[in-house]
């Protein structure tokens, strides 16, 4: 079996964070395929989500609007490639919706919740990149400090479903 998360590692172009957390699969999965909670944890502040959608299917599009402090909104339109409930979610923003290109194609990620018993998950996000360049600028923008305060942010929510 080729699992492309199990080689994660392996390229110069990914980015990886991974925790324990006390939670159960099934409510991290929730936190990522439910637009309504996502705005709770999506952002490190002062960031915010002002919008989102998800459509948690092969081919669904997603949408998740930041807000900045300045007010500046970013949109980060998007496909799933791949979801498997509570384990899985593949998703890229190659395409902004169906199979309709993206102009500047940045990265796909690769979630994985595998249950480790007693309510806890191993929570893996990859973000692989298009080149080991967007790699290096994904770097500079703070990936591990804004991912890793998302991350908290998410296991902290996931805790209360």
């Amino acid at each position: 079996m080729n699992d492309p998360s199990a080689a994660a590692a392996a390229t110069e172009r990914d980015l990886v964070i991974t925790r324990d957390i006390a939670a159960s699969p099934a409510a991290l999965f929730r936190c990522w395929t439910d637009a309504a909670l996502i705005p709770r944890w999506f952002c490190p502040p002062p960031w915010t989500v002002s919008h989102a959608e998800t459509d948690p299917r092969p081919g669904g599009a997603s949408l998740v609007v930041m807000r900045g402090p300045e007010g500046q909104e970013v949109p980060n339109p998007g496909v799933y490639l791949e979801v498997v409930p509570d384990r899985r979610i593949v998703a890229t923003d190659a395409y902004v919706r169906a199979w309709e290109p993206a102009a500047k194609p940045f990265m796909t990620l690769i979630l994985s919740f595998d249950d480790l018993g007693d309510g806890r998950t191993r929570y893996t996000a990859v973000v692989r990149h298009w080149s080991a360049e967007d790699r290096d600028t994904h770097l500079k923008m703070g990936f591990h400090e804004g991912w890793g305060i998302a991350t908290d942010q998410l296991a902290a929510l996931a805790a209360t479903l």
